[in-house]
């Protein structure tokens, strides 16, 4: 069978791919997994095995393929670390650009680098640093500093900057003749309550799909991945923007093995960001390491009342141990079904909850006054499930429905009327990527799978 576009996502555990037809009438074929391969050394391993997982699905002698895209969250994912001035101001504005394109970040400081901060750095050995600091012609010492500090790492990775525009040619000074390869990008925060991530953002990217290659057991991916690779977090965001330029402004939950991810594309209302008291990205990723339904179990069951878990699910205490004790990715029988649901509703409030703005009244010489503080998500019509268990489980538009109701405290939070989309065929990390060669062809599939 030949199949033009082949898209995969290679996951910590788990590889999948998916195939599509992308002429006139764009379609999707169907899917195949397997475990991946990149600890074993060789992440085309289970590469070869998820294709040919997919071939016995769709029942063919054999698969030939046009093209190959990725996506990967593997080896690590792309571990980042981001240095900048004042934590409220470049310091968020660089870790916003960092997260929306999919980055792993390990490590994020303030101020002057100091010796503490430089053993962490080595002992996380990320695939990027980001370096930011200053506004466009404001202080210039700190960004030169780290940029001083850093290159004394002698790590041999990509560094990129995105501070003060006047340092643009000493950090070039700084890093020419040395190992490593320098970006230099537009200034993340170039005036006071004004985000510039994008073009960061985009360079992450590029660099990630650059040096994935050299990561432990991704060294031959090249031999079979033909066309673009991104970090699956970054094309989930990219997916969530193409949608937005459908269909308006949306929030998409993202739950995992490991970590809940939130990416909310809006602007928010006018009412809302006359009285915001710092910008906010219009696109914006947050990432919960502490909230993911397999690998952080034990996390989630710290935060969360036993008993009221073993009452829904009518078991005593001693059969809810008994599933913890023998827990596994994938639920068995519709008891653990029920089980995974529980857990990936609690993430998702959660995740939600930490990802959205609010109101807040302080008081000074004038009397009270309301500020807005965080992401505004008042404007969302639309909230899209992705992962596997949002995208497995049964009645999930109606229980992540259920989350947006009773809502006490002034979050802004999507209006209990937006209506939930969920994707289905666990494809839009896929269509993400798809969506850098193939913009309508992704958006029409995206359309598709989420039934709009």
């Amino acid at each position: 069978m030949k199949i033009s576009l082949l898209i995969a996502e290679i996951g910590s555990t788990t590889t999948l791919v998916n195939g599509f037809s992308i002429d006139k009438d764009p379609k999707y074929i169907g899917q195949g997994q397997s475990a991946t391969t990149v600890l074993e050394g060789d992440v085309n391993v289970g590469l070869k095995k998820a294709i040919e997982d997919l071939r016995k699905n769709l029942n063919v002698l054999s698969i030939e393929y046009d093209e190959l895209m990725a996506t990967s969250s593997a080896a690590g994912g792309l571990r980042m670390t981001v240095h900048g001035l004042v934590y409220d101001m470049t310091v968020k504005a660089a870790r916003e650009a960092a997260l929306g394109a999919g980055a792993n970040i390990k490590q994020v400081t303030a101020g002057k680098l100091r010796k503490s901060d430089l053993n962490k750095i080595k002992e996380i050995n990320p695939n990027i640093i980001l370096i930011a600091g200053g506004v466009d012609y404001g202080e210039r010492e700190t960004g030169i500093y780290n940029s001083e500090l850093i290159k004394s790492l002698n790590l041999n990775i990509p560094v990129i900057y995105a501070g003060n525009i006047e340092n643009q040619d000493e950090v070039r000074e700084i890093f020419t003749g040395t190992d490593y390869e320098l970006f230099i990008v537009n200034n993340v925060y170039p005036r006071i309550d004004e985000l510039n991530i994008e073009s960061t953002r985009e360079v992450i990217q590029d660099v990630f799909e650059k040096h994935i290659i050299h990561a432990k057991g991704m060294e031959d991916i090249r031999s079979m991945v033909t066309g673009t690779i991104m970090p699956t977090p970054g094309a989930v965001m990219n997916g969530s923007k193409i949608l937005y330029e459908a269909i308006g402004d949306l929030m998409t939950i993202d739950i995992g093995g490991a970590t809940t991810d939130i990416h909310s594309v809006t602007n928010g209302s006018d009412e809302i960001a006359r009285i915001l008291i710092s910008p906010e990205p219009f696109a914006k990723r947050t990432v919960e390491g502490d909230l993911g339904v397999y690998i952080n179990l034990e996390n989630i069951l710290e935060k969360t009342d036993k008993n009221e878990i073993s009452n829904q699910l009518n078991i005593s205490s001693d059969e809810l141990q008994d599933i913890n004790e023998n827990y596994q990715p994938i639920p068995r029988n519709n008891l653990e079904r029920r089980y995974v649901e529980l857990l990936s509703l609690y993430s998702a409030k959660e995740a939600i909850y930490r990802h959205v703005g609010r109101l807040r009244d302080i008081y000074g010489p004038g009397g009270k006054q309301t500020i807005a503080e965080g992401k505004d998500l008042t404007k969302v019509q639309y909230i899209i499930g992705t992962g596997g268990p949002l995208t497995k489980l049964p009645n999930m538009p109606e229980k992540l429905q259920e989350l947006f109701r009773n809502v006490h405290g002034n979050y802004l939070l999507p209006a209990k009327n937006s209506k939930v989309l969920i994707d289905t065929k666990y494809i839009m990390a896929s269509l993400g990527v798809m969506a850098k060669e193939y913009p309508e062809a992704s958006l029409k599939l995206l359309r598709d799978t989420l039934e709009i």
